[in-house]
């Protein structure tokens, strides 16, 4: 776990780390954070600057995950149609699935507006406490839905998080009427979101595209995002045969 953490916080930092900092950052004893940093050099993941005491992943990191994407998404549509809405708006775009009770942030764009909400990819959270997680369990039938937010109550520390079963059931009921989702304040006060389904899934799990900034900005282009991400959507085909468009179970 370690070991991944420490590539994990390369991702964050983006710069060479001296072992103090890194151990510093991480919490981890100097003692154990040596012993791992000569492991993931002799392993080839990463490079020590002898002369200036520093670490850095090497492109083997790289190539741990570079097949994943063309995996999941097939062709690199997804991918443009991300990069088109974000160039359409300028908000944090993201590609979202389900993964048990939670949603993962699999592939995120970040905004460029000066007031934005950061999100890392790989990130998740309860499927009742984002708009993306509504819209994946409006993909699912009713029993489902049940189960999912029962146990996502149990899995949710904060009581004032958790959420009514009624509740939410007519909040999907309504999502399915409209075929997207929008929502202010949820998973960050002051922000909001709206997203659509894609016609595709991964792995099995329903796909959602979404857009997230601050509550403003997305009230007042709502209609005009909205259309951007259904446009997006509508240009990304069904793939073949492991991936097929969406049919929901009510």
């Amino acid at each position: 776990m370690r070991a991944l953490e420490i590539l994990e916080f390369f991702k964050k930092v983006r710069q060479p780390r001296a072992m103090s900092e890194i151990a510093s950052a991480l919490g981890y004893p100097q003692s154990s954070t040596t012993v791992l940093l000569k492991t993931l050099i002799s392993l080839g993941y990463l490079n020590f600057d002898r002369r200036e005491r520093l670490y850095f992943p090497t492109v083997k990191v790289t190539s741990l995950g570079d097949w994943v994407p063309k995996a999941l998404f097939g062709t690199g549509r997804v991918i443009e149609a991300m990069r088109d809405v974000h160039a359409a708006t300028g908000e944090t775009v993201s590609i979202n699935t389900k993964n048990d009770i939670y949603l993962q942030y699999v592939q995120i764009i970040q905004s460029v507006h000066a007031l934005r909400f950061h999100v890392d990819e790989g990130e998740m959270r309860p499927l009742t406490r984002s708009a993306v997680g509504w819209l994946l369990m409006s993909t699912m039938n009713d029993d489902m839905i049940d189960n999912v937010i029962r146990r996502a109550n149990i899995a949710t520390e904060k009581a004032a998080d958790r959420v009514k079963l009624q509740d939410m059931m007519e909040k999907i009921r309504s999502i399915r009427g409209k075929g997207y989702c929008s929502a202010e304040n949820v998973p960050f006060l002051g922000g909001g979101t709206i997203c659509v389904l894609l016609p595709i899934t991964i792995q099995g799990q329903p796909v959602v595209l979404g857009l997230g900034g601050a509550v403003e900005r997305i009230r007042q282009n709502h209609d005009r995002y909205l259309a951007v991400l259904q446009r997006a959507a509508k240009s990304i085909e069904p793939r073949d045969p492991f991936d097929q468009p969406i049919e929901l179970e009510i």
